[in-house]
């Protein structure tokens, strides 16, 4: 497979699985115990506990490992460095900055 290939598959791959995941925002919401709470908030107003759909959660989390940041970092970096910037670039540094802490 070549790397333009490679990429669109990640890409599919990536996005069927965001697709059965639990959607929504996801946002930390109190603690329970001593781990704080990820809660979904839906678009229809609607919430979820993340950990209450463990079965369409833990791909997705596994998916974006820790193991992920070095190459999106590097990624970023690259596409920051880009003229023009891209476009998916920027919507990705935006949603990130969103979350960060």
């Amino acid at each position: 497979m070549d790397d333009r290939a490679l990429i669109r598959s990640v890409a599919d791959r990536l996005e069927a699985l965001a697709d059965r995941t639990t959607g929504g925002d996801w946002r930390s919401a109190g603690l329970l115990a001593s781990r704080p709470e990820v809660v979904a908030h839906g678009a229809d107003g609607g919430t979820e506990h993340v950990a209450e759909a463990r079965a369409r959660t833990a791909a997705w989390i596994t998916a974006l490992s820790p193991a992920v940041a070095g190459p999106l970092v590097t990624l970023l970096r690259v596409a920051g460095g880009a003229d023009p910037l891209e476009p998916a670039a920027v919507d990705l540094a935006r949603e990130l900055a969103a979350r960060l802490p």
